[in-house]
């Protein structure tokens, strides 16, 4: 009859509970989702901001949109690389 190692009762467990796989897909899809909409949605806000303060057309809005954009297309394929294994 063999027994169970027994962990001194102020050590810790250091193995990590394994993630199911739909766990990991959802809890990947939720970080692709803020990283696409929140730069863009912030943009769009921060730039009907700046056209309200300046009083002017909605060019800062624009920009600002097109800035959201390409900010949230670097941050996905940030993700994207480091899920492939990158750095």
């Amino acid at each position: 009859m063999s027994t169970s190692p027994r962990l001194p009762k102020n050590a810790s467990q250091t193995t990590p509970r394994p993630v199911s796989a739909p766990m990991l897909l959802l809890a990947t899809a939720l970080d692709t989702t803020w990283r696409a909409f929140v730069p863009t949605i912030g943009g769009v806000f921060l730039g009907i901001g700046i056209d309200h303060w300046l009083g002017v057309t909605p060019i800062a809005t624009i920009i600002c949109l097109i800035l959201g954009t390409a900010a949230s297309i670097g941050l996905i394929a940030r993700q994207l690389i480091s899920v492939r294994g990158g750095k």
